[in-house]
């Protein structure tokens, strides 16, 4: 594909609904700010059950355009995904990993932009994909903030993954490096109200036993569980747990009244990138003109 018919297909500063090019069954919405910074990597927010791709895509735009990020927002529709949170095991669907991979590395040619590593986010069952892609493929993650998630997998190599890391025939194709893994920073943001027993929370004994019986509880013992193993390992890699005041297991609320966002950034990012329009633009930051040409 051309520069020119790849610059022809991007409207800068605006949402759109895209399809990989030669899988239409891999869809997703991506944001490309008016101003990229090519070297950092690509933001990739990613849903929860509802599958509201859309409105993840379109509340986290005008931070991506604050900071100069691609932002990638994939659909995992139930049909060809329905065991997304878990990867895509054998016998449950398509493998989300490899949907993420070839999704970022389109995005990638389209844009210019990213380094080869992503920054992850995912509210609820998204981030249960999140913390498992950046446990299965640390190579790949920068960082991870994972909102509200129904349970987690441990980093424990006498319990077969998803629950500990020990391999699976279902997903025979990923050995957890612990070490690896481990060197990946992850923060986690829970709903103070996030303490209901609702329908999508995974309720087994066994969940129960191990992480607790609401998300609050089950992220803050994941959190503890990754900095004990961090410790135990000599990894400097320390894991955050922090609460949002006044909110619930609600993605729109968090993002409108608990600053989820600007959460989720400044984890990921760092400060914004001062405004220079009076000298021209940082070395880093190129127009999208420039980028999609490049």
């Amino acid at each position: 594909m051309s520069s020119r018919a790849v610059a022809g297909s991007i409207e800068p500063g605006k949402v759109q609904n895209r399809r990989v090019s030669d899988d239409a069954a891999l869809q997703y919405f991506l944001y490309v700010p008016r101003v990229i910074r090519r070297d950092i990597p690509q933001c990739v927010s990613v849903h929860g059950i509802s599958r509201n791709a859309g409105e993840h895509a379109a509340l986290f735009a005008p931070l991506a355009e604050r900071y100069g990020v691609v932002l990638v927002a994939p659909v995992f529709c139930r049909h060809h995904f329905g065991d997304y949170q878990r990867l895509g095991r054998s016998g449950s669907g398509r493998r989300a990993d490899r949907a993420i991979q070839r999704i970022s590395r389109e995005v990638e040619a389209l844009t210019g932009a990213g380094n080869g590593r992503l920054c992850l986010f995912g509210f609820s069952g998204g981030g249960q994909f999140a913390h498992r892609y950046s446990m299965a493929h640390p190579r790949h993650v920068e960082r991870v903030v994972i909102g509200a998630a129904g349970w987690y997998t441990y980093p424990d190599e006498r319990c077969k993954y998803p629950y500990g890391t020990a391999p699976t025939r279902r997903l025979a194709d990923i050995q957890f490096d612990m070490r690896r893994f481990l060197q990946v920073p992850a923060c986690v943001l829970v709903g103070q109200w996030d303490i209901r027993h609702d329908p999508g929370l995974n309720r087994s004994a066994r969940i129960e036993r191990q992480q607790g019986s609401t998300r609050l509880e089950r992220g803050r013992r994941w959190v503890d569980a990754m900095n004990r193993a961090a410790m135990a390992h000599g990894d400097g890699t320390t894991y955050q747990f922090s609460i949002l005041p006044g909110i619930g297991h609600d993605f729109t609320r968090a993002m409108k009244k608990g600053r989820l966002g600007q959460r989720v950034f400044s984890y990921l990012y760092g400060a914004p990138p001062a405004v220079q329009r009076h000298a021209g633009e940082p070395a880093q930051a190129v127009s999208v003109g420039t980028a999609l040409a490049g």
